[in-house]
């Protein structure tokens, strides 16, 4: 039947104890203290991938405060440039209008001295449109 040899018996029990201790030591100690070391490297990672996303939104949040302090000073300037402009559209509209008065004033100027001295002529040719109004007459 089965012959049960305790020496060999003791002799694969050593050898399974040291088998087991020399993977321990060589194996699973290693293999361990690698995803230890692993799960540490991945919890590092995902805190400071929560940092940064903090860190993001922060800086999201400054972009989007410069991008509003930008566009309100660009409605000011723009405010301010069409404000110049219509001011200055308006001098030179009123320096313009001055002109124009000035030239009309000259014009109604020109116009009484022209009018005087047609009605200066026309009065010292009464005589003889008076005298040419006679024979017209005395002829009929």
């Amino acid at each position: 039947m089965l012959d049960i040899h305790i020496s060999l018996m003791l002799l694969v029990a050593v050898i399974f104890i040291v088998l087991l201790l020399l993977l321990n030591s060589w194996l699973y100690q290693p293999l361990l203290a690698f995803m230890e070391n692993r799960d540490r490297t991945i919890r590092k990672d995902l805190e400071n991938v929560s940092s940064n996303t903090a860190e993001i939104e922060e800086l999201k949040a400054k972009t989007a405060e410069v991008i509003a302090q930008a566009k309100a000073e660009a409605a000011a300037l723009r405010g301010k440039t069409i404000e110049d402009s219509k001011l200055l559209a308006a001098s030179k509209i009123e320096a313009k209008k001055e002109e124009l008065e000035k030239s009309h004033q000259a014009f109604l100027e020109e116009l009484k001295k022209e009018e005087e001295q047609l009605k200066s002529e026309l009065l010292s040719q009464m005589p003889l449109f008076k005298e040419s109004l006679k024979a017209k007459f005395s002829q009929i």
